[in-house]
Order: C-alpha cells, then structure tokens, then sequence
C-alpha cells in the first residue's frame, strides 16, 4: 500500500507520520477495549485526528490495521536489527530487543495478535512477516552458538512470549511498561543456558511458525472481514 503523501514535502511527511504514530496507538488501545467493531470515529477521537484526515490517508478501517500490522513488524524488524548491529555480545543483543519491544508495546497490548488474524495476507504482509522471521532467526541463532540460549528456545517463540508478556493491566504509561519489564526479568532468568544439575527441559514442544501465521496474520486464502 503506498503512502499518500509520497512526494509532498517533507514537513508534510513528517506530520503525516506523526498523525500514524497516534493512530496506530489509539487504534490499538481501542481494538483491545472494544474489539474489531470498534467505530474507527471513536479512533479517530482518541488520536486528535479528524475524520477527513483519518479518511484521506485510510480510506477504511482494513486499511488503517493492515498499515498498523506491517508498521509493527517493520519496527520489530528494525528493533531486531539495531539490536544485532550494536551489541557484539549475542546475549544482550537478544535482552535489548526484548526490552525495546516491550518498551515499545504501549498501553494497548500486544499489536500483532489485535489486527493480525482478520485481514487477509498480501504480498506486503507476507514480504514483512519473512523479514521479521528471518532476523528473529538472526537473534536466536547467535544466542544458541555462543551457548547462552537454551537449545530448546526457539525464533517462533519470541512473538508469542512477547504477547504473553505484554497483557493488558490496571495500569498505563510508565508504570505498565515497568511491570512488563520486571516480569521480562523474571523470563530472561529461564532462557539462559541452564547451570548443570539444573532441569533443562520446558514443559511441551515449542511453538513452529506455521502455527504463528493466524497472529501474524500470513494465512493466505482468509476472507476478508467486513469492514465498518
């Protein structure tokens, strides 16, 4: 989907940015109040943006949660990235991608799982959910080699623990992000590489990614859900 303000000056880029960061925030905040029925009004209310506009740059609410789905892996992608380029230690590369994604989550929960299951897979989605993968595999794989990672943690279980890790509580702002910390603190603990004569094995098989394609919103052949 292309931008709609691609070649319009850049101060007009950088407010239609803006205007998508506080989208993409209300909009989560109100899926995960009043589910997909949600009026993209009452979106529009929270985020101080007016209907013209909202409707200008998203012609309808589909539109607004496939950009917000995409949006979100790229961000995790970059996360991801950053992460691996500037920590040369394996382990902290992996413990400050956590931490900036939960950082990163807001006061809506979990934006994959929101948007992810009820749109249909285009060629974008599916091209960000294989960048996504492949530099989770990136983090993961380096982790397992320098021996800090246990074996039996794998790539597809990140967005899964990051839902997990990432519910929606009592508490907004700052505070719910450092709750999210401290039980990622708690989690970090279990993924180390086990000392000997500790247990080693988790509870069950891991997740695989085929089993992530509905949160991920990568199945292919969904009917779009109708939208309001």
């Amino acid at each position: 989907m292309g931008d709609t303000y691609t070649g319009k000056p850049r101060g007009r880029r950088r407010e239609a940015d803006r205007n998508d960061t506080r989208l993409f925030q209300a909009a989560r905040e109100v899926f995960a109040e009043r589910g997909w029925d949600a009026p993209v009004s009452e979106i529009a209310r929270r985020a101080g943006i007016g209907m013209g506009s909202l409707y200008r740059r998203y012609p309808s609410k589909e539109l607004l949660a496939q950009r917000m789905r995409i949006a979100g892996m790229e961000q995790l992608v970059a996360q991801a990235r950053t992460a691996l380029a500037e920590e040369p230690d394996p382990w902290a590369a992996l413990v400050r991608f956590l931490r900036d994604a939960l950082a990163d989550q807001g006061t809506g929960g979990p934006l994959l799982p929101l948007v992810g299951g009820r749109l249909p897979a285009t060629d974008e989605v599916l091209a960000a959910a294989q960048q996504l993968r492949a530099a989770l595999d990136d983090l993961v794989d380096g982790a397992h080699r320098a021996g800090v990672l246990r074996a039996d943690f794998s790539s597809a279980d990140i967005p899964l623990l990051l839902e997990h890790l990432t519910p929606r509580i009592p508490v907004t702002g700052e505070r719910a992000t450092a709750l999210h910390l401290r039980y990622l603190d708690l989690v970090l603990a279990g993924l180390r590489t086990p000392e000997p004569g500790q247990p080693v094995a988790l509870h069950g098989p891991g997740p695989r990614w085929a089993e992530l394609r509905e949160p991920l919103g990568t199945r292919t052949g969904r009917r779009s859900s109708t939208v309001r």
